[in-house]
């Protein structure tokens, strides 16, 4: 009974603006998914067409906040397009870009920034391996930091 008396005071605070009482509310480990169960209803069954609970993934892509992998992934590909408009004389392009001198250690090479990079950029359909140059081109470099911020990640 006290949670669902949490849950209620938790969605009353959220619809009223109050953004300290919801804090403090999130604080206190109120469960976001039910209190969003109760904010967006129930589902009918395209199927069955009976009435059921949304669940939690349902929830999430419904409130859609973004999720911690994609925004990572959004926020390396706008660093890199930044430091690939810089230039080869600066330092940060040279660190993103260059290949270090000297032995490798033995065993499987390291994943460099770079290679997520292109690891991202295929994720989101551009498969060319200069993404350097594309970076040049602001619009388009945009276009793919938000669909990585769009993407969908199992």
């Amino acid at each position: 009974m006290l949670q669902s008396d949490g849950n209620t005071a938790f969605l009353r605070a959220a619809r009223a603006g109050h953004l300290d009482k919801v804090l403090e509310h999130l604080k206190s480990n109120i469960d976001i998914n039910t209190s969003n169960s109760k904010i967006f209803g129930a589902k009918r069954d395209e199927v069955t067409r009976e009435w059921r609970k949304l669940h939690n993934i349902e929830l999430h892509a419904l409130y859609s906040s973004p999720d911690i992998i994609r925004n990572i992934k959004s926020r390396r590909l706008r660093w890199a397009g930044h430091v690939a408009r810089m230039g080869e004389s600066r330092n940060a392009y040279s660190v993103l870009v260059g290949r270090p001198e000297g032995k490798r250690p033995l065993g499987r090479p390291r994943r460099r920034w770079e290679d997520n990079i292109e690891i991202d950029l295929r994720e989101v359909g551009y498969d060319d391996r200069d993404w350097v140059n594309l970076a040049q081109d602001r619009d388009q470099w945009r276009a793919y930091v938000r669909a990585a911020m769009n993407l969908r990640v199992p």
